[in-house]
């Protein structure tokens, strides 16, 4: 959706409203009451029948209104049946109207014929370019501009959150309970059943609006995980992004399914989905508004280390104890901030943190004890509590704690208990944008939202690729191996082909030979040496175990013929008609130091490739406690991964056993990553278990199942989150023989990008950026290197001269709303100009962006720029003067 057609959604001069009625009480009559109470802009009833309705005019077709104004109408709101819906969108269209909330009910929701309407619906919208919000929408907020486009007669508080919801009933009650709570909006979007417009759009839209400030969503379910992430994940870049998803439960799910439609994955992938997004997740309404209100606080915390201030003991226990559950360190006040508050406090405090300031506390007592601790090198932030006392005014003390925080960079966050006595200090610390609280329970977890957000955005900051620097995997083989079994019209590979996939990826496994006889069992037994392990082989059995089909240990060959015959009969009896392709024979691999580990790689049917990791053997079954993560992983997410997993303590050295070699572990995940990176054809793999000690790491067993087709055909396009473009650098050599690597950019890039925005000349950085600059602006410095490679790329040039790297050249496209359209932007180094290195650059960016199905590039260039309008004619843009700006002309090539 183009960002014109998103402001006449946001910020219509006009709207146009069918269905409106006289009857009181209905939708209709509503909606054109609440768009005529606020709504500085024109309304146009629409009625076939009536002539007029609450004073205004009522036009028989959106046609008349087109006649008599004279122009076109912004926005259209519908509440029609069903069945009518498709020809009033076609009629929108017709009079230029782009964007369309749709209130009717209805369509898939009501079923096949229900479906068949949707359908028809979405293609007359397609065919005008007409935008839809809903169906079974709630409507649309804009407070600033006094828009009401919903059935509450109450209009919102303007600020700075944003509102997307799939819930109606969610909306209408996070709406009543803001009022109370010292929250205002920028703009509420019910998204309803979303058959057009998604949650990526409007977040797109959004994360580029400077009256929000934060974005709060309440999700049930996705259509488009890629999309989404892509959206979010540039949003969060930017700004807070706060999200309920509800539907953990079975039975939360099949209602979400029974409202909206589309599948539900997994929760754990969407907790693992929303933190590699940057986003914060919260379980309750009440949790999204106290992440809020932190999160819109200025300051940072450096780390989770809060030192807690409070007038009364039984406050600061409740907080420390639920601060110590959440993982949240109350440290140790060093020497000099004791010594400090003994200075100016009474002899009773409590000499420790949380630190008592006694019930009898004065507003100076206050500010003291907040400036000693927050300048302790110990401390991150400090939570202040006051519970309402008769000998001071709470508004005194908060006029005091306002004036200790407001010259230091740490967040400080407070708790004035009650109601009544305290709603000005409140007030004060809202205005000056200091969290505040009504329990002590509600300011430690606003901590621990602002500490889970920024670290999440150094998780957001990883960019790895589909490939590590470690040997390369024989993807080829691989890929024959699955071929091989789907000519088979197999879907489950046999452990032999599991584990040679595994080892062409590098993967040590364990060696394993098929016995079809149990003489034969014997002979191999013997040339592997004893003591074996034996395993039935079969495509219907996932778990061996359960039916007696595994015998580990046997140490002659007497015990491998008992063995054989032992499993064939459980298999007979416990599993009776399952086929059996032979038994596995393989060196018994004991390991008194070994762990038990479980790897698993799963194909979610929202966000694709995932990457499971926890405790393995029997017990993983039982418990089912396994940390996850989406590939692609590098070396700080596998880190991540592990460290949150249950088995994490069982790692480390315990009861006489060393640490396990965490660069085997690690080596392992890696690798399983570039298996999810590069075999779309994997369903589910599952290494179980995966054998480690301080010496190394063994896969024992393995099984795999593959699905029969892959949905994509472009590179990546089965994964929700595109790997660091890796396959796109080359090298390349001016004459005279400098050489130059040309790549993707990289986060880490950010300091030798600043530098070569530095050295140009300032007429080379006007020309590029339009205005006067002498360095990138922390913001535009990270929209520069900070991309999603699925919407944005960014090509460097590096020069490798002197001993040193140097970015010499950046050009970079941006995919606009329409997903067919970039914009781009080239510069390079004046050392270089004139040697053919922008043409270059461009070149590489042109193809890439023709392989991703990017169908015109377009950019702004400078009328007294003439190198540059030389060059982009040269490369076969089109030159257009510019719609609003004489100083500029637009250059155009269709890809």
């Amino acid at each position: 959706m183009s960002q014109l057609q998103l402001r006449k959604l946001f910020s219509p001069s006009s709207i146009a409203v069918f269905g409106v009625t006289e009857e009181e009480g209905s939708i209709g009559y509503a909606l054109l009451q609440n768009l005529l109470m606020s709504y500085k802009g024109a309304v146009f009833p629409i009625h076939p029948e009536l002539e007029s309705i609450l004073g205004r005019t009522c036009y028989a077709s959106l046609a008349d209104v087109k006649v008599e104004m004279g122009d076109t109408v912004d926005l259209a709101a519908i509440i029609a049946p069903a069945a009518e819906v498709p020809l009033l969108i076609e009629a929108c269209g017709l009079a230029g109207v782009r964007a369309i909330v749709l209130f009717s009910e209805g369509f898939r929701d009501a079923g096949s014929s229900g479906a068949r309407i949707e359908r028809a619906m979405l293609d007359v919208a397609r065919r005008y370019r007409v935008r839809i919000i809903g169906p079974r929408s709630f409507g649309l907020f804009c407070p600033r501009l006094g828009l009401n486009l919903t059935p509450i007669a109450k209009q919102a508080p303007v600020g700075n959150i944003a509102l997307i919801s799939q819930s109606s009933t969610i909306c209408a009650s996070i709406l009543d309970w803001s009022y109370n709570n010292e929250f205002g909006f920028s703009s509420i979007v019910s998204l309803g059943n979303a058959a057009d417009l998604d949650f990526a759009e409007i977040i797109d839209y959004l994360a580029m609006d400077i009256n929000t400030h934060c974005i709060l969503v309440y999700m049930e379910n996705l259509r488009d995980s890629r999309r989404f992430m892509s959206a979010v994940r540039a949003a969060a870049r930017i700004k807070p992004v706060i999200a309920v998803k509800a539907g953990k439960a079975q039975t939360s799910e099949t209602i979400a399914l029974a409202q909206t439609g589309p599948v539900v994955g997994d929760d754990k992938v969407y907790d693992a989905a929303l933190r590699r997004a940057g986003v914060v997740r919260v379980q309750t309404i009440g949790d999204m508004f106290s992440a809020a209100r932190a999160l819109t606080s200025p300051k940072r915390p450096a780390g989770n280390r809060l030192a807690v201030i409070t007038n009364g003991g039984g406050p600061s226990v409740m907080a420390a104890d639920l601060a110590v559950s959440l993982g949240i360190e109350i440290p140790a006040l060093s020497a000099q901030t004791i010594s400090s508050l003994n200075a100016c406090l009474p002899r009773s405090w409590s000499h420790c943190n949380p630190v008592d300031v006694l019930f009898d506390a004065t507003a100076d007592r206050y500010r003291s004890a907040l400036s000693i601790c927050l300048n302790d090198e110990n401390v991150d932030a400090v939570l202040v509590i006051f519970a309402p006392s008769t000998m001071v005014e709470p508004e005194s003390v908060a006029q005091a704690v306002l004036e200790a925080a407001a010259d230091n960079r740490k967040p400080v966050l407070t708790c004035w208990m009650g109601e009544m006595q305290v709603r000005g200090a409140r007030g004060a610390f809202a205005a000056a944008r200091i969290p505040t609280f009504r329990s002590p329970e509600n300011a430690i977890e606003a901590f621990e939202f602002m500490v889970s957000y920024f670290r999440s955005q150094n998780i957001l900051l990883e960019a790895p690729a589909s490939f590590s620097n470690e040997d390369e995997p024989d993807i080829e083989n691989a890929r024959l191996i699955i071929e091989a079994a789907l000519a088979d019209r197999r879907r489950v590979l046999s452990t032999l082909e599991a584990k040679a996939v595994l080892a062409a990826f590098r993967l040590p496994v364990s060696h394993s030979v098929m016995a079809r006889s149990p003489n034969e069992a014997m002979l191999i037994a013997q040339q592997l040496g004893f003591p074996v392990a034996m395993k039935v082989e079969s495509p219907e059995i996932a778990h061996k175990t359960d039916i007696g089909g595994v015998r580990l240990n046997l140490s002659n060959a007497q015990a491998v013929r008992s063995a054989y015959n032992e499993i064939v009969a459980n298999v007979a009896e416990l599993a009776p008609g399952t086929r059996i392709d032979g038994i596995l024979i393989e060196p018994y691999i004991s390991k008194p130091h070994g762990r038990e580990l479980a790897v698993g790689l799963t194909c979610d049917p929202l966000f694709g490739p995932v990457i499971t990791f926890g405790e393995g053997g029997q017990v993983a079954e039982v418990f089912n406690e396994r940390s996850v993560a989406l590939a692609p992983l590098n070396q700080r997410l596998i880190d991540d991964l592990v460290g949150r997993a249950r088995v994490a303590p069982l790692l480390e050295p315990f009861r006489r056993m060393p640490a396990v070699d965490r660069p085997a572990l690690d080596s392992v995940l890696q690798r399983v990553s570039e298996m999810a990176c590069e075999l779309p054809w994997i369903r589910k793999m599952e290494i179980n278990p995966l054998i480690i000690d301080d010496q190394g790491a063994i896969a024992v067993d393995a099984r795999i199942s593959i699905i029969t087709h892959v949905t994509s055909s472009e590179p990546y396009g089965h994964m929700a989150i595109c790997p660091y473009p890796a396959y796109l650098e080359s090298s390349w050599q001016f004459t005279g023989g400098t050489n130059f690597t040309i790549r993707p950019v990289r986060p880490e890039d950010a300091e030798m990008i600043q530098k070569f925005v530095q050295s140009l000349s300032s007429d080379a950085r006007y020309k590029r950026f339009m205005h006067a600059m002498n360095e990138l602006s922390l913001s535009a410095l990270a929209r520069l290197t900070q991309i999603d490679y699925d919407r944005a790329l960014v090509l460097i040039a590096v020069s490798h001269s002197y001993g040193r790297d140097a970015v010499v050249g950046i050009a970079n496209y941006g995919v606009l709303p329409d997903g067919e359209t970039c914009d781009f932007g080239l510069v390079t180094s004046e050392d270089v100009r004139n040697k053919g290195l922008g043409a270059r650059l461009m070149n590489s960016l042109m193809e890439v962006a023709h392989n991703r199905g990017i169908k015109t590039m377009e950019g702004e260039v400078l009328v007294n720029n003439p190198t540059m309008l030389k060059l982009v004619r040269a490369l076969g843009f089109e030159i257009f003067e510019h719609e609003e700006d004489e100083d500029l002309q637009r250059a155009i090539r269709q890809l």
